[in-house]
């Protein structure tokens, strides 16, 4: 079996490009289906989707990245070479290095972040249930998992660790001299802004807002930090209201256009505005950073802050490797053990047929009045002869070369008990 991923993340593709092929949940599981059809023959396949990379793993007899990058170009409505120059391929042994690294946060923007973990649960969950996943893929992720929970309890890349959210409040710091000055929206109810709401309300802002497709999520988030709700539909005309705008939902379409946002500086009397987009696809239209008085990041444009941290951790990368390295190591044993079980199932299906014939014979001369001990004899000794025909063919083979293999083999295998 062998096994590979497809993928582009916040390295190899700007966030244009990234956006295009985001994979919201709902639809995950049309488009597993969708991905299995494409090749000829059946296959294992998961898809991660976050806001930094959309990542493609796969298990099958053959490695057929052609075919899934082709499948992943179709999807994104585009160019197969425009999007082969902006994505990375794995197989076989570098392949797991690469899903160890990435459970692990390795590979994250945020070195040592942990969300990214949950986040592969999550699509190894819908994987799962969508039926796509199989024993290989299984083995994989499992063991992904059990590596990125031996580098996170025995080593320190967590440590100095500064999340998306904590960039945030660091960048809006250099916009406002005192955050607790500011009115602050939140546009979604998910993990990244319930992240971002502890760290903005630990600097006790004036008002805390929450904007969300689900009333219920945005009113229990709210609730728990002092806040107050906002319809979606409420937001363009009361735009204006609020100093900083956090925005992170799984919407297709952009939420906040360039239109609500000219309309509410016009309102502000040209006072700032901070906006952070950590959505892939983005909630805020990318315009908007043309504007004048209006500071926009997105989740590239947090990397400078993010890497800030960065240096501190460079010696537990190096002990989460060794780990990775072991890992790695084990599951291609794995692997390779199974490429033996065809032949495991024709040795057991052949000694069953073997042990069914002699039960036959041993039936047929308990019928005809033989003695049990004489029968047991029989059953025995036919079993012995269909066992050793075969090595003792193989050991009396005229040529000396096979004869020499055969007699290590029989020994290995009849003479060591």
């Amino acid at each position: 079996m062998a096994v590979w991923t497809l993928g582009l993340n916040h390295k190899t593709a700007p966030i244009d490009l990234r956006e295009r092929f985001a994979f919201a949940s709902e639809r995950l599981d049309q488009s597993l289906k969708g991905l299995r059809q494409s090749f000829t023959t059946h296959k294992e396949v998961a898809i991660l989707s976050t806001c930094n990379r959309t990542e493609i793993y796969c298990a099958g007899d053959q490695v057929q990245i052609p075919q899934t990058l082709s499948w992943l170009a179709d999807t994104g409505k585009t160019q197969v070479d425009v999007l082969a120059s902006h994505t990375y391929r794995f197989e076989g042994d570098a392949s797991a290095r690469h899903a160890f690294r990435v459970a692990s946060g390795l590979d994250s923007m945020v070195l040592g972040e942990s969300q990214i973990l949950g986040q592969m649960k999550e699509a190894v969950r819908l994987a799962s249930d969508s039926g796509a996943l199989g024993s290989t893929l299984n083995q994989l992720f499992q063991r992904s998992f059990a590596v990125a929970k031996e580098v996170r309890s025995t080593t320190d890349i967590g440590v100095h660790s500064i999340s998306m959210a904590a960039a945030a409040v660091r960048l809006a710091g250099r916009i406002f001299e005192n955050i607790k000055d500011t009115n602050i929206l939140f546009v979604g109810a998910g993990e990244m802004i319930e992240l971002c709401v502890v760290h903005f309300a630990a600097k006790s802002p004036k008002s805390i807002t929450i904007a969300n497709r689900s009333a219920e999520r945005a009113d229990v988030l709210a609730k728990a930090h002092g806040g107050q709700t906002l319809s979606l539909a409420d937001l363009p005309k009361r735009l204006h209201e609020f100093d900083i705008v956090i925005s992170c939902t799984a919407s297709t379409l952009p939420l906040i256009g360039l239109g609500a946002v000219k309309s509410a500086l016009r309102k502000r009397k040209s006072k700032p505005m901070f906006m952070v987009d950590l959505a892939v696809p983005r909630d805020i239209e990318p315009e908007v950073k043309d504007l004048r008085d209006v500071y926009l990041y997105t989740v590239d444009d947090l990397t400078e802050v993010i890497n800030s941290g960065q240096v501190h951790r460079q010696a537990a990368v190096a002990d989460a490797e060794i780990i990775i390295d072991d890992g790695v190591q084990k599951f291609m044993t794995w692997l390779a053990h199974r490429h033996e079980v065809p032949l495991i199932q024709e040795l057991n299906f052949q000694a069953d047929a073997w042990r069914q014939a002699e039960v036959m014979r041993a039936k047929k001369l308990l019928d005809k009045g033989q003695s049990v001990e004489s029968v047991l004899e029989s059953l025995s000794l036919g079993m012995m002869k269909k066992m050793l025909n075969g090595p003792l063919r193989e050991l009396n083979h005229t040529e000396e070369p096979q004869r020499v293999r055969a007699r290590e083999a029989v020994k290995q295998m009849f003479l060591k008990l």
